[in-house]
């Protein structure tokens, strides 16, 4: 049995982490044999450069790493369709990762793809309530709540609620909006126009629904009158089939679901068309992973646990399919052959 390279690798990716996402792709293709055509999203092309001078510099041969900026209906469209690409690694909305596969059909390319989420924090009642609080609002609101894995759903047994939601408003307090050079700052603006209006019309729907403003809401904070800046904000009497409760937003939006019983609440995680991060805290480490095991994600982490480069990332449902990092993120860049009756002829390698 040997791993082979699969051989040319489109790699496109998201704006949202645009240096680290490239990075998770190229050092699995190299690592594999392969060689790149990278296409970056074409907000956020200058990293890319950026790299590429560092892998020029660093003298890697030409054609292993090659830099192609555009858009995705351009140049994305173009990679996906090309018949001397081999494999494409795609991160980014599922309704653009949809497109990818339909335009790599006809080459029956392999397709990777880590797309959209709306994970679930399921706090358990034996939970540190302040704990999970403390990391749900960290986590969520992290680099202004732009991140596939962001946990926007903080489910809670509606006997917990009140004090959950009094601990979410004390952290949410401590969250600065402002001028990202800015030390103090922790959240700065979302990417642009676009999607900060699209963030906008989410918290109307929000509003329009039922769901009840714990902090934030429309508009941009005080004291700034310009820039892309959005208000930190949290739901409360949030129903599970609500929009802000199936949909994935990108922005700083929590969504605060109570349950009543844990098979209500495990239901409640797993009832979205997505499936990419999930979260559980517990007081009790066996409770927890029984838990975990039930959420339907390609990654589950008990009590705020840090990630782990080693743990392959991916989804299920329309949240992706194939897995990035670690071993089966190598894997994706790697073919299978089966060598019979060769074993005399040929040196054990694999």
């Amino acid at each position: 049995m040997r791993r082979e390279p699969i051989g040319v690798c489109g790699l496109i990716t998201a704006w949202n982490w645009p240096l680290q996402l490239i990075a998770t792709k190229l050092s699995a293709a190299l690592a594999a044999g392969c060689t790149t055509i990278l296409k970056p999203s074409e907000f956020t092309p200058v990293s890319a450069i950026l790299l590429a001078q560092v892998l020029h510099d660093a003298g890697v041969p030409k054609g292993v790493f090659n830099l192609v900026l555009g858009d995705g209906p351009t140049v994305g469209n173009a990679i996906c369709r090309h018949f001397d690409v081999d494999f494409v690694s795609f991160t980014g909305s599922t309704r653009a990762g949809i497109l990818v596969a339909e335009a790599a059909a006809p080459s029956v390319k392999r397709v990777a793809q880590e797309l959209g989420g709306k994970s679930a924090n399921v706090v358990l009642p034996d939970a540190d309530l302040k704990a999970a609080a403390a990391w749900n609002v960290a986590r969520a609101f992290h680099n202004a709540g732009q991140s596939c894995h962001a946990p926007t759903r903080i489910l809670v047994h509606a006997s917990q609620r009140d004090a959950l939601v009094g601990f979410l408003q004390d952290e949410a307090k401590k969250l600065r909006v402002g001028d990202p050079q800015d030390p103090a700052t922790t959240i700065g603006p979302v990417v642009n126009k676009a999607q900060f209006e699209r963030v906008q019309r989410y918290i109307q729907i929000g509003i329009d629904e039922g769901a009840r403003l714990v902090c934030g809401g429309l508009g941009r904070p005080d004291g700034l009158d310009r820039g892309y800046f959005v208000k930190p904000t949290i739901f409360t009497g949030v129903k599970p089939d609500m929009t802000i409760a199936q949909e994935e937003i990108f922005g700083p939006v929590l969504a605060v679901i109570d349950y009543s019983s844990e098979d209500e609440a495990i239901e409640i995680a797993n009832g979205t068309q997505y499936g990419l991060g999930g979260y559980v805290f517990s007081g009790n480490l066996e409770h927890g992973g029984a838990v975990g095991r039930r959420i339907r994600a390609g990654r589950v982490f008990l009590n705020g646990f840090p990630s782990n480069a080693a743990a392959p990332m991916g989804g299920y449902k329309r949240s992706g399919n194939g897995r990035e990092m670690g071993q089966f993120g190598l894997e994706e860049y790697l073919e299978v052959k089966a060598l019979i009756g060769f074993e005399e002829a040929i040196p054990d390698q694999t």
